[in-house]
């Protein structure tokens, strides 16, 4: 099993534009900083399954068949945009997992081109190729499920992005199982209040509650890559960045 991060960053994304901090600096130097929109990848060697479409060049990355579906965590523009350019293309159609939200985004429901978007309800598990997946509730200003992600021999990730803590019944979900890689939301340095996104204390809290054997933090902010300059984080959380890979 192959997880991927494709994009790690916030709405805004890193560097943040006119903004002329350290880590926005850095980020415009260094291409290896940079952060696009939420999107992820989870492979075996018979499945491909796309978490979110935050990045815009989804056509030219994934060639004509060679996604099995698209898991979408919730229908905000950062997480569902490269939809609006793959949706036009020719060839078989692409199922597309959301949240059951009656709006979406735009029009891409009404104008769904080869997407085939397949509403999912709370705690439903379904089957994509090998891969076992469960919609788990977040807590978020818009309709948002994390997924829980597992193949017949045994290995398992948790991806929780967008949300601001847990609900207890996804925190018990979680804490039954043996989770070896928690995907988890900190879009902010500590003791930040945000409204819709964990900052690095809830991520903590988090893992206190769900015991995952590693924890990796996604959708940051410039204001989190500006905190993490000076600081270390606690063992066993690690900082997810576009384009790295977890093979297990």
């Amino acid at each position: 099993m192959k997880f991927t991060f494709l994009g790690t960053g916030d709405a805004g994304g890193v560097p943040l534009y006119g903004c002329q901090c350290a880590a926005c600096q850095q980020a415009r130097t260094h291409s290896h900083l940079r952060r696009s929109a939420s999107c992820a990848l989870i492979e075996t060697a018979h499945t491909r399954v796309l978490i979110d479409a935050g990045i815009t060049d989804l056509t030219e990355r994934f060639p004509a068949g060679s996604l099995s579906a698209i898991l979408l965590t919730h229908f905000h523009p950062d997480h569902v945009q490269g939809l609006f350019h793959l949706r036009w293309g020719i060839g078989e159609s692409i199922d597309v997992f959301a949240p059951p939200d009656p709006i979406g985004c735009a029009d891409l429901y009404k104008n769904h081109g080869l997407l085939a978007f397949q509403q999912i309800q709370r705690f439903e598990s379904f089957n994509v190729g090998d891969l076992s997946i469960t919609a788990l509730p977040l807590i978020h200003s818009k309709l948002t499920f994390g997924y829980f992600i597992e193949t017949p021999q045994g290995h398992n990730i948790a991806y929780l992005t967008d949300t601001l803590g847990l609900p207890p019944e996804t925190a018990a979900f979680l804490a039954q199982k043996n989770i070896q890689h928690l995907i988890l939301d900190c879009s902010h340095p500590p003791h930040y209040s945000g409204r819709n996104h964990n900052n690095l204390m809830d991520v903590i809290e988090i893992a206190e509650q769900v015991k995952p054997q590693s924890t990796w933090i996604t959708h940051l902010s410039h204001d989190m890559d500006l905190w993490l300059l000076d600081h270390n984080l606690p063992d066993h959380i690690y900082i997810g960045f576009d384009q790295k890979s977890i093979i297990f």
